[in-house]
This record gives C-alpha cells, sequence and structure tokens, in this order.
C-alpha cells in the first residue's frame, strides 16, 4: 500500500466532515482504539455513518446516546482487513478527545493536533483477527515511511491515553504479538527508513 496526498491508496474512502486542520505541521504519535456499533455487533455502515454525522438514532437503542456526537478517525480496520478511511493523514481526526501522552519527559495534551487515530472493528473482549493486525501491521509501515517522527516507540491505546475515560483497544488487543509482527516486518525490508 501507499499514501498519496493523505489518503491510503488501497483504503475505501468514506469522507467524513469531522476534521479539521493541524495547527502545525506535525504528525507523530499513532493512536490505536476499538469500535462496533452497535457493541459487540460486526459489520454494517453503522460505523460509517456515525463518523459522517448520518447514525439513525431510531435504529438501535444504543444510538440514541450518540446523537449528536462528531467525530472521526483517520482509518478504520474491519474484522476481514478491509480498510475505511475517513480522514488524510495531514489532517486533524477527532478520535482523542481529552486525553494526553508523555512525550519523553514532557506531557502533551490536545494529541489530536499530532496523532492519527487507526480504528479497529472489535471490542476490548473479543479476540482481534489475524487480517486486522496483518493491515495494522502494513498501514503503521506505511505510516513509518511516510511521517518520519513515527516510530514503533510512538504507538499507544486510547486507554492509554485517556484512563479514565477509555478502555480501548483493550485487553484483547495483543500488543506483543503487534509489536513482533511489525518488527519481522521491519527487518524483512518491508520498509524503508
Amino acid at each position: 500500500m501507499a499514501i498519496e496526498e493523505g489518503w491510503l491508496a488501497e483504503a475505501r474512502r468514506v469522507p467524513s466532515p469531522n476534521c479539521d486542520e493541524r495547527p502545525h505541521d506535525e504528525v507523530s504519535l499513532l493512536v490505536l482504539h476499538s469500535i462496533s456499533l452497535p457493541p459487540g455487533e460486526y459489520g454494517g455502515a453503522h460505523i460509517e455513518h456515525l463518523f459522517t454525522n448520518r447514525l439513525d438514532p431510531e435504529a438501535h437503542p444504543f444510538f440514541v446516546s450518540l446523537q449528536g456526537l462528531r467525530v472521526s478517525a483517520h482509518l478504520l480496520i474491519r474484522r476481514s482487513g478491509e480498510c475505511v478511511q475517513f480522514v488524510p493523514f495531514q489532517r486533524r481526526a477527532w478520535h482523542a478527545g481529552r486525553s494526553s501522552w508523555h512525550d519523553g519527559a514532557r506531557l502533551r495534551t490536545a494529541l489530536n493536533d499530532f496523532a492519527i487515530g487507526i480504528e479497529l472493528e472489535g471490542n476490548e473482549v473479543s479476540a482481534y483477527t489475524g487480517a486486522q493486525y496483518q493491515r495494522l501491521v502494513e498501514v503503521t509501515l506505511d505510516l513509518f515511511g511516510a511521517y518520519p517522527q513515527l516510530d514503533a516507540s510512538r504507538i499507544t491505546g486510547h486507554a492509554q491515553v485517556a484512563p479514565l475515560r477509555k478502555s480501548d483497544p483493550g485487553p484483547a488487543f495483543d500488543w506483543a504479538y503487534f509489536h513482533q509482527r511489525l518488527h519481522e516486518c521491519q527487518a524483512a525490508g518491508l520498509i524503508v527508513d
């Protein structure tokens, strides 16, 4: 895969209005999330509808709680490994909310200003699929190539940057396996430093 003008070439594009310009020309953090709508159910267009402000609050009782919410992510990786992109990477998606991250000794807030948000279709307790891990590794390597400030030490979960509010991608996400696969693919030369 390649990134062209902020878009992942092989991703299906579903542009979201829930984005704006980054205040600085910085992309230096990757935040992983999980999402399923309704909770625990996979497939369908509900996530796309949420990120494009078209979610029908009457389609499911849970959706009433999301009414009026304006959120997005840069990318969704479905259970099948399909990528759906909502916001070009150089723009600010609205995914991390109130959050903070230690960048070395410096505590940073307003993470959306410099972070890329990737949603994995899933929840905190159900295993993610092999296709999702494979696609996430591929996308991450592409992002490393496009944004030199990114590396494996600059990947975190929503739970780590907003621990009192969020728990995703949760204990079901195998961080060790993801980093092992990422390292193996880097070692195999699938990324140019």
